[in-house]
């Protein structure tokens, strides 16, 4: 995990573990703004292909919302969409406008957002002046706290889904109010098992520096909330060429639920099966 600071990309953050670690195959799960600081979990090497995975479960944001105004981007770095509004509302008000978006919700996606349209991102479309029909999406937000109120910032404690836009989020509650509203600070505290403490800093990440080593995840403890399965040294080779498990292969009793992690003799992740025409069929292998 990197604590990404504001102004580097996603993609910048994993260049830089790239030049720091010596590797290739690095990716990240889930991408931050650029103006965007927290938790961004990094894969590498073979737990690259886990990425997909391990950008599920519940988000968790610290967020600034800035009332008066809204921006070309639902953030602070757009364009103003119009004259600045007085601000001046009570903390009462506030609350119950947040109360408003907590559960299942259609939201629509920011007009500056990768969300796609006839194969193309909206951001794309927009920094062209084209104007589109935008789809909103059904996502579900958990919570959405009001920690403080300043003049015309409003601090939140947000927990959402996967491709929720708190950008959209701070854009609805200003709308909301009559006042307009953008974000104007963002900072992710945790996505889904994975949190701030143990983050590498940015400054850690420099070739040389072994601190960074001992914030890597070993592979073997991810996806601990997955059932597993241990294989026999026949199992593992079948897992190997992508073959089906048969009960011979599996050691111990066999989890009803899936997907399954498929473990070695030595606690080592091999795989991930799910149950198919009466056997257990691996579908992302992990070993050579």
């Amino acid at each position: 995990m990197v604590d990404k600071p504001a102004g580097p990309t996603s993609h910048d953050v994993v260049d830089r573990v790239r030049r720091a670690l010596g590797l290739r195959r690095v990716g990240h799960t889930g991408t931050l703004d650029p103006f965007a600081t927290g938790v961004l979990p990094v894969c590498l090497g073979r737990a690259t292909r886990l990425a997909r995975l391990l950008a599920g479960g519940v988000k968790a944001y610290d967020a600034t919302l800035r009332l008066g105004f809204a921006t070309s981007t639902d953030d602070r770095t757009g364009v103003p969409l119009g004259a600045v509004v007085p601000v001046a509302v009570p903390l009462e008000a506030v609350e119950a406008a947040c109360r408003r978006f907590v559960g299942e919700v259609e939201q629509l996606p920011p007009a500056f957002s990768a969300k796609k349209v006839g194969g193309r991102r909206l951001y794309e479309l927009a920094r062209r002046g084209e104007t589109v029909d935008r789809t909103a999406a059904r996502v579900t937000i958990h919570a959405v706290d009001v920690v403080g109120l300043s003049g015309d910032c409003v601090e939140l404690r947000v927990r959402c889904s996967v491709g929720t836009y708190v950008r959209a989020l701070a854009r609805d509650i200003g709308q909301v109010l009559g006042l307009g509203g953008h974000l104007a600070a963002l900072r992710r505290t945790a996505t889904g098992a994975f949190g701030l403490a143990g983050a590498a800093a940015w400054e850690e990440l420099e070739p040389g520096r072994p601190s960074v080593l001992a914030k890597i995840i070993p592979i073997n403890e991810l996806l601990p909330e997955l059932p597993a399965v241990r294989v026999s040294e026949q199992g593992h080779q079948a897992v190997r060429r992508g073959r089906k498990l048969e009960r011979a292969h599996l050691e111990g009793d066999v989890p009803q639920q899936e997907p399954v992690r498929v473990l070695g003799a030595d606690g080592a992740l091999l795989a991930l099966a799910r149950f198919r025409e009466g056997g257990l069929h691996p579908y992302l292998v992990l070993v050579d």
